[in-house]
């Protein structure tokens, strides 16, 4: 099993390159980075966790940006968001924010999508929330076809062009993995239509096991072999006896949260070093 780190990414924490060295000196497979463009100041859709929104959700910065600059001072390390709102950009310039991410650094990039819980944050952008997993999923597959075609044409619902020729092209091939952080059986089925994986909260999760055994079912309902639907973990609190059980239900990666501060990181870091060849 792989072992990432997820960082909350903000203005007053590790800077994202001093993060990506850190990761790849001590062997971590991948670096994940979260999404919130702005936290609108009259809050009406609940936090998932409970409670008041935590401060971290409002400092997050830009992902693409913070992932090309964690690019640039690695050469092995993967570089994923978890999660990208998708829903909260325009499919043209995300297809192009991706494929030069993926070619500037030599096809490390794993694209984590989401439709994302904050109603008024979306609007903001003029996404219906009841309309989000229709515009996602529109979306999605005009990037697809942005992503491998040298000229490329699309007539969805929400997205409609015809003959755009947009380069360069994802390094990976036909594009980089698109996992879904989704925790409900909906959210699994939209995995297998248009995914390359899955990638769910663990607490959002009540029995893993048979979330996995309903993932594999509907991938071979739908013709697709469950080996190419592989499943990561966003453990946001997880020892080593978890992390070992999470490796023997054939999970394929856990994305583990760092401390926000460089002096709780990297002590962090050095206490879950061993794990990744021992997990592995």
């Amino acid at each position: 099993m792989k072992l990432g780190c997820f960082s909350f990414n903000t203005d007053y924490g590790i800077h994202p390159a001093t993060l990506a060295k850190a990761l790849e000196a001590r062997g971590f497979e991948s670096l994940w980075v979260g999404e919130h463009t702005h936290i609108p100041a009259e809050r009406r859709s609940p936090y998932p966790g409970g409670g008041e929104l935590p401060k971290p959700y409002y400092h997050m910065a830009d992902p693409f940006v913070s992932l090309a600059m964690a690019a640039a001072v690695t050469t092995k390390l993967k570089l994923g968001t978890g999660i990208c709102l998708v829903t909260e950009r325009d499919p043209i310039v995300l297809a192009k924010e991706v494929a030069t991410l993926d070619h500037l650094s030599d096809g490390r990039f794993l694209f984590g999508i989401g439709a994302g819980w904050n109603a008024e944050e979306m609007e903001n952008h003029g996404t219906p929330f009841k309309r989000r997993w229709k515009l996602l999923e529109d979306r999605v597959k005009a990037m697809k076809a942005i992503w491998t075609a040298h000229e490329a044409s699309h007539q969805g619902e929400f997205t409609r062009f015809d003959r755009v020729i947009s380069y360069p092209k994802p390094k990976q091939k036909p594009h980089p993995p698109i996992i879904l952080g989704a925790a409900t059986p909906q959210g699994r089925q939209r995995v297998v239509d248009y995914c390359d994986g899955w990638f769910p909260i663990d607490v959002l999760l009540k029995d893993l096991p048979a979330a996995m055994a309903d993932l594999r079912e509907k991938a071979k309902a739908a013709g697709r072999d469950p080996a190419s639907v592989p499943v990561s973990i966003f453990a946001f609190d997880a020892g080593p006896d978890e992390l070992a059980r999470y490796r023997d239900l054939g999970v394929e990666r856990v994305s583990i949260m760092v401390p926000r501060r460089e002096e709780d990181a990297m002590p962090f870091l050095d206490r879950m070093a061993p794990l990744v060849a021992r997990l592995a």
